[in-house]
């Protein structure tokens, strides 16, 4: 059988009809609903046609053909449903003029639907004008893709005005899909976007200030960047790609994240670790005794004077606390001043070690030997400049050789650019070597100007 011819079962009626398929239409009727016109001109017989494919049983046969067209593809072939109901098998049936069958499924043949459309006159140009008619126009996917790739390239185009390093996150969060993940569409990241790229245009923030002020300030209001927010989320992956803060979770993290582009949430909790630093009462106070001093960012950035150049030019920076207690306990008032960053740069660290590099200090810096600690070391970098102290390439190597039970390094390779054979060299050692197990040669290092 021809597949656009219909079955030979069929009546030639369209189910529920009274009348020849194919007569003419009462006068009156055609004056009271004209027939709707096919795209290509033919008229469609509108009456007739939702009483054939209109009934809620044959929905999912609309749909199927409504799902083709959209994909542009042909309409041909069969088309099935699985665990059909009794409405469905039923309409289904009388629409091909088929005995009802107690099948698992219902399978139709598009081109059958084609035919019968075609030869009863209901749609003269077949089965796509017709459930266009019935149901409404239909918006092909390819289109539609099309006209949302335009609109989150509208939405994405206020990246453009970054650079460097900004520039290079920018076109990282187009690839990962972070933008789409936060805003779900292209109408709500465009302010998202712009949103964003003023706050980052205007980091990092020196001398540090309040985020709710920093919001208010460059974004219209306190709560813009409070944690949890889509807006927030965004910026601080930017903060991360601009300071190179390592990757983490959890609150403390985030608040540290924020601290690395002088976003705070308090000028109080943001601290940094002193030894020996003199210029002020409490400063001078605490060098007489030895001992180490806590520094708030509060008043190292509204009511201290920046801590006095040491008389050797020097301020030896370490990573770990037990470094800067043992130095203490060793040397007391006698030793070299000393900054600990205890870990990540606080916002507090960075202003010291700001004040006092503007002062003319040198800043001679060791931290762990892992990737870890030199990713520290590159952040503190890209804000202050320093001098390696025994944290180059021959230096790891001698303690590596020494460690005989030190751990296994863990983590991702990071570059080295003040040393950059020190990369290298850690990732064929492949061996952790922490401040702590190279104690005693920075103690000696300490020991000569102590004296």
């Amino acid at each position: 059988m021809n597949p656009t011819q219909a079955p030979a079962s069929w009546s030639g009626r369209v189910p529920g009809d009274q009348e020849p398929v194919g007569c003419e239409r009462p006068a009156d009727a055609a004056e009271t609903q004209p027939p709707a016109t096919s795209p290509v001109g033919e008229p469609i017989d509108t009456e007739r046609l939702g009483r054939l494919l209109g009934d809620p049983g044959l929905a999912w046969l609309v749909e199927r053909v409504r799902q083709r067209i959209a994909r542009a593809q042909p309409l041909t072939g069969l088309v099935s449903l699985s665990n059909p109901d009794e409405s469905q098998r039923r309409w289904t049936e009388r629409l091909l003029g088929r005995a009802p069958s107690a099948g698992r499924s219902l399978s139709v043949r598009l081109d059958t639907v084609d035919a019968i459309l075609r030869r009863s006159g209901v749609s003269p140009d077949g089965l796509a004008p017709a459930v266009v008619a019935l149901t409404g126009p239909v918006t092909l996917h390819a289109e539609a893709r099309d006209r949302a790739e335009r609109a989150w390239e509208r939405a994405y185009a206020p990246f453009s005005v970054l650079d460097d390093a900004l520039a290079e996150w920018a076109e990282r969060i187009r690839r990962e899909g972070l933008v789409r993940r936060l805003a779900h569409t292209p109408e709500a990241a465009g302010p998202l976007v712009d949103a964003a790229v003023r706050a980052l245009s205007a980091l990092p923030v020196v001398p540090p200030t309040s985020r709710a002020t920093f919001a208010a300030r460059n974004l219209g209001g306190a709560h813009a960047l409070d944690d949890g927010t889509p807006l927030a989320t965004l910026v601080l992956s930017g903060i991360r790609a601009l300071t190179g803060f390592p990757d983490g979770a959890g609150a403390e993290w985030r608040r540290e994240a924020w601290a690395s582009a002088g976003l705070l949430k308090d000028d109080v909790s943001s601290t940094v670790l002193s030894l020996n630093l003199r210029g002020t009462p409490a400063l001078d106070w605490m060098a007489d005794a030895g001992e180490p001093a806590v520094l708030t960012l509060r008043c190292l950035a509204r009511h201290t004077p920046v801590p006095a150049v040491p008389a050797t030019g020097t301020v030896h920076v370490c990573e770990n606390p037990a470094v800067l207690s043992a130095a203490a306990d060793t040397f007391g008032p006698a030793c070299p001043p000393m900054v600990c960053l205890q870990g990540q740069p606080s916002a507090a660290a960075l202003t010291l070690l700001r004040a006092l590099s503007a002062e003319g200090a040198v800043l001679l810096y060791h931290g762990d030997f892992d990737w870890g600690g030199v990713r520290i070391a590159t952040a503190l970098r890209r804000s202050v400049p320093w001098r390696p102290w025994r944290y180059t390439a021959p230096h790891y190597r001698t303690a590596a050789a020494k460690a005989a039970e030190a751990p296994e390094m863990t983590g991702s390779p990071a570059a080295t650019p003040w040393d950059p054979e020190l990369a290298v060299a850690l990732a064929e050692h492949r061996v952790r070597v922490e401040e702590e197990m190279v104690l005693d040669d920075l103690l000696s290092d300490l020991d000569t100007p102590a004296r």
